[in-house]
């Protein structure tokens, strides 16, 4: 996935949750809303010297999965010859011969980049553990979902931006520990809510604010300078 496809459905999960055009770069995007979520780093690859992308950083030596495969660091049935291993020192220096981290891990998927661990997923960029997703962009733990930026641990969930620990949510920003919400900014442990903001321990309402109800054209008034600051500020 390239950045311009990136940022183009970047763009669309900007508009379906605030009405609003991204005004934002790439860059800018992840800095200033994946602050706090594991991703992918940058790392050489020992084949080439080229980057590749590893959930892991703790080992020493990596190469993507592509390249491992390429250059066969087992020969004949994934066996290399016997060697006369008399102490610790030769034990462990074979094992360094072939003990490479492998990055890039994609399994059934088609056009990630800068990712680690996705499965049976496509689109999807600079994000790592991700299954059954599509339209993915800077998040952690993903399952069964599409259209998702800056978030992690969650499950059947499109258009979202910073969720966390939530399931069957739509077109929401900011939530946690919560399920079944609809078009809602900032809320957590809540559930089955629509239209609403700020709020908390609460389910099965719509235009609320802060655990307050408020009528439709109130709310309305009030999410579009939400949205705004959330987006300039």
């Amino acid at each position: 996935m390239t950045t311009n496809e990136a940022k183009t459905v970047l763009n669309k999960i900007v508009k379906q949750v605030f009405g609003q055009e991204n005004p934002l770069s790439l860059d800018q995007f992840m800095q200033k809303f994946a602050f706090d979520i594991r991703l992918p780093q940058p790392v050489d690859d020992i084949f080439d010297g080229s980057t590749t992308w590893t959930q892991s950083t703790n080992p020493v030596r990596f190469s993507s999965l592509k390249n491992i495969s390429n250059n066969k660091i087992s020969n004949v049935h994934g066996l290399n010859p016997k060697k006369d291993l008399k102490n610790i020192d030769d034990v462990i220096s074979a094992w360094n011969e072939i003990n490479l981290m492998a990055t890039e891990r994609y399994q059934n998927s088609t056009n990630a980049s800068k990712s680690d661990n996705i499965y049976n997923s496509e689109n999807v960029y600079r994000s790592q553990d991700i299954r059954e997703c599509k339209n993915i962009i800077f998040c952690n733990g993903i399952n069964n979902s599409e259209y998702i930026a800056t978030s992690q641990r969650v499950d059947g969930m499109s258009f979202c931006i910073r969720a966390e620990d939530c399931n069957f949510c739509s077109s929401c920003f900011n939530i946690s520990f919560s399920r079944k919400l609809t078009n809602c900014f900032f809320m957590q442990n809540t559930a089955d809510m629509q239209d609403s903001m700020f709020c908390n321990n609460i389910s099965s309402k719509r235009f609320c604010i802060a655990n307050m109800q408020y009528t439709e054209e109130e709310y309305n008034t009030i999410k579009k300078i939400v949205a705004e600051w959330i987006l300039n500020n």
